[in-house]
């Protein structure tokens, strides 16, 4: 039975025929090319509830002009954005207002918020205006420390960045109270929010594509493509190439590795660091292709290499880790953040944060055991575990019927816990 606003009577007069939801997607996190976890997760939620509910889903993104595309059920709203410096892919919403006159044109049921900044504000002050909205928030960054300690750290030092991060802590903790229901990606950043008394929580875990994702797209001539020579492991990496992803340390962990082993890299995305990076690696066998548009050519390039590497500290869930898990990889990564959670014994290995050393060690003692048969694991852990259905299934049918329970409670209506996810007829 699907959860419904209002129900109407069918001709016997007896039984609720129940009415479609109009669910909304709203972020700042969004590529058109295709790239990043969000943009990856807004595709396949799409599909899923297109193929799998009788819902509408309108989706509220940055784009380059305001701009409203329907297609069915679907309902993919641009709103006019300038790219954000370094990361041209990527724009930011400041003007909000336009934002606001689409919710209230389409008055969605659930509005899922998947960024922290600006945006989430948009949403609350929109449920003010039409209280019977139910706002569920996804907290897919502990931003507090990922943005603002982290980088703090460096640019002021220990003291300040402390003090930046309790304030933002704060932030957050006003912010998520207003929200009926907040998820997460893992155990860790469900534990950081119950601190700050947000309760109302669940972990959810993300997807990957399988069937894209696979070793099957391995292609033996990816590496000379990129102009890299050499008969040892061709090192990945896919995502950002900026601070946050602590991009630099990966050219620092190169440098280390033994000249015999005949080892080279590829950094494929776009970002702040990526020009300064292309620099300092002069004369190292080390490509930077950019930003790849195409999901299949990502495909291509993840199962042609042999182990993937990053640097990452503040990992969330780590889409891009699952991905090349999905392509038969072994990582090589830090143990922090989701780290541990994506990678457990047997499927790479882990060293300290900003360890370059210990990183190079870890790739050499890799390549020279198991990485085929850790690679292997990985692909099996993937398709057993990792399917985007599972993500979707709970979201819907576990997560928004508590923020909706939790949204009639707070207006004084006898809570309602159905399943949103019914399969459309």
């Amino acid at each position: 039975m699907l959860l419904q606003r209002d129900a109407v009577e069918t001709a016997g007069g007896t039984a609720p025929e129940p009415r479609p939801l109009m669910l909304c997607d709203l972020t700042q996190s969004y590529s058109p090319r295709g790239g990043g976890g969000i943009s990856t997760y807004l595709r396949e939620k799409r599909d899923y509830v297109l193929a799998n509910t009788p819902h509408h889903l309108i989706q509220i993104v940055p784009g380059p002009e305001d701009r409203v595309t329907v297609n069915g059920r679907h309902i993919f709203a641009e709103v006019g954005a300038d790219p954000v410096r370094g990361s041209p892919n990527y724009r930011f919403i400041l003007r909000t207002r336009i934002v606001r006159d689409l919710l209230a044109q389409y008055r969605p049921d659930v509005i899922e918020s998947l960024c922290p900044w600006v945006l989430p504000w948009t949403a609350i002050r929109h449920r003010r205006a039409f209280p019977d909205t139910t706002l569920v928030a996804g907290y897919r960054t502990d931003f507090p420390n990922a943005h603002v300690y982290r980088v703090g750290r460096e640019k002021f030092g220990e003291t300040i960045a402390r003090s930046l991060r309790w304030l933002i802590y704060g932030y957050a903790e006003i912010t998520y109270r207003e929200f009926d229901w907040v998820y997460t990606l893992g155990e860790d950043a469900r534990a950081a929010l119950g601190r700050r008394g947000i309760d109302r929580t669940s972990v959810l875990s993300l997807g990957v594509d399988t069937a894209m994702f696979t070793p099957t797209k391995r292609d033996p001539g990816y590496r000379a493509e990129l102009g890299l020579t050499g008969a040892g492991p061709l090192l990945v990496y896919a995502g950002r190439i900026d601070n946050e992803k602590r991009a630099d340390r990966l050219i620092e962990m190169f440098r280390r590795l033994p000249r015999n082993l005949d080892a080279a890299m590829v950094m494929i995305g776009d970002g702040k660091l990526r020009a300064p990076l292309i620099e300092a690696a002069r004369g190292l066998p080390i490509a930077f292709p950019g930003f790849e548009t195409s999901r299949a050519e990502l495909a291509r390039a993840l199962a042609s290499g042999d182990i993937y590497v990053s640097a990452m500290a503040d990992e969330t869930f780590g889409i891009s880790v699952l991905e090349a898990q999905a392509s038969g990889l072994p990582v090589v990564g830090v143990a922090s953040g989701a780290m541990p959670d994506r990678v457990p014994d047997g499927l790479g290995l882990l060293g300290p944060v900003d360890d370059a050393e210990a990183m190079a060690a870890n790739v050499v003692a890799l390549w020279q055991g198991d990485a085929r048969g850790m690679g292997e694991r990985a692909r099996r852990m993937a398709v057993d575990g990792f399917g985007w259905h599972r993500t979707f299934e709970k979201l819907l049918n576990e997560i928004y019927p508590a923020a909706m329970a939790a949204s009639a409670k707070r207006q004084g209506r006898m809570p309602v816990r159905e399943p949103v996810g019914a399969v459309a007829g």
